[in-house]
């Protein structure tokens, strides 16, 4: 076990010989960490928390009681082969809450960005990849092979298919089942998701001004209730060299290859 003499490790905690613990972290009563562990600088390890398998620990980060992180994935395929967790630095990660690592069929790695929320109960399922500021809310469920991207919003109790991509900014209410992709600063809701218009009180947040949340909306709505496929109306804005980051986002997120469909508008919103 390699640790800095600031570390704080309780004496009833369980620390592998071939972990690495940072300088400045504190790891708490009943905490077992695994022998293929590395915990980066100033993380704190509350009390009864497992880390185990490959996984590496961003630099302050926080992990609540009774969180299970890095334990073999919940697939069927899986064989025991070497896989990782990687998560970022100053993640938030609340009671209960289960991370897995990959398997050697999705890339071998599940990545977590930097700045997230996991709130009580959450999981984040086998290579899923996620962003930057990421919110995902008590007991919702993030299935295998997703991706989550920046500043996206899971509310609680909702469940994400696997291989389904939420869009940068995007916002999912609570209860609610995503089973297609949702393009960028989307909107969605219900039992069985559907898209319900763009996330305007996120891009508030984000700064904009009413002028260019209009225009997002202007092409957010050509996109989706123009003439043609999905795709080829993103062509067709794409072509329009829009100076605005926001809808070039979307458009290169409806233009790139999927595994899932995508959540389309209903007509009478």
């Amino acid at each position: 076990m390699k640790f800095h003499e600031s570390t704080k490790i309780h004496p009833s905690a369980i620390i592998s010989d071939g972990a690495e613990i940072g300088s400045n972290c504190e790891i708490g009563p009943f905490s077992v960490i695994g022998n293929e562990v590395i915990l980066k600088d100033n993380v704190l390890v509350k009390s009864h928390v497992v880390i185990s398998g490959q996984t590496t620990i961003g630099s302050g980060s926080i992990i609540f009681p009774f969180a299970s992180i890095g334990e073999i994935p919940q697939d069927l395929k899986y064989s025991g082969e070497k896989t990782k967790l990687i998560i970022g630095e100053r993640n938030k990660i609340r009671e209960n809450v289960t991370m897995n690592p990959g398997t050697k069929g999705g890339g071998g790695v599940t990545l977590v960005g930097d700045d997230c929320l996991f709130m009580t109960g959450a999981h984040v399922g086998h290579d899923a990849r996620l962003g930057d500021r990421i919110v995902i809310a008590n007991q919702s469920a993030i299935a295998g092979h997703c991706q989550i991207d920046d500043d996206a919003i899971i509310g609680g109790l909702s469940g994400v298919h696997q291989f389904v991509r939420i869009g940068k900014g995007a916002i999912v209410g609570a209860l609610t089942m995503v089973a297609n992709d949702v393009v960028p600063y989307g909107m969605v809701t219900g039992e069985r998701g559907k898209l319900r218009g763009l996330n305007i009180i996120g891009l508030k947040r984000k700064g904009l001004s009413r002028t260019a949340i209009t225009e997002i909306k202007l092409h957010f709505d050509n996109l989706f209730y123009g003439e043609n496929s999905l795709r080829e109306n993103a062509k067709r804005i794409s072509n329009c060299k829009l100076n605005n980051i926001e809808i070039d986002e979307i458009l290169k997120f409806v233009l790139e290859n999927s595994d899932r469909s995508f959540l389309g508008m209903e007509k009478n919103n």
